[in-house]
């Protein structure tokens, strides 16, 4: 029923910024929590960034300050904007959600996933 798509991924400079979205859909209570996740090779998923149904944030302590999550309920869309990206910020990128979690960065909290969508920071 729910179905969550990420675009936006690429290849940037260390310094650079981009920005990622997340198309949400399918869900008919829209008191949802969504956040970001981010997986590279060999290492295990990790909660990036991820903002409740009272629009508080929470971020990874290795992106504050550089990320910012945001939502826009009328386009059912989630951000996450990054700015002085590393080459360590390298991953393929999940926007995740579920109608009961509150903004936890576990991933194991979260029902639906995205395919996900690959950054690539060069130094």
């Amino acid at each position: 029923q729910v179905q969550l798509v990420e675009s936006g991924g690429g290849s940037v400079q260390a310094g650079g910024s981009l920005r990622l979205s997340c198309a949400v859909s399918g869900y008919s209570d829209r008191r949802y929590c969504v956040g970001w996740f981010r997986q590279a090779p060999g290492k295990e998923r990790e909660g990036v960034a991820a903002i409740d149904r009272d629009g508080t944030t929470t971020y990874a302590d290795s992106v504050k300050g550089r990320f910012t999550i945001s939502k826009d309920n009328a386009k059912n869309t989630l951000y996450l904007k990054m700015n002085s990206l590393k080459p360590e910020d390298t991953a393929m990128y999940y926007c995740a959600s579920d109608l009961w979690v509150d903004g936890t960065l576990s991933p194991s909290e979260y029902t639906y996933w995205g395919q996900g969508t690959q950054l690539t920071v060069s130094s």
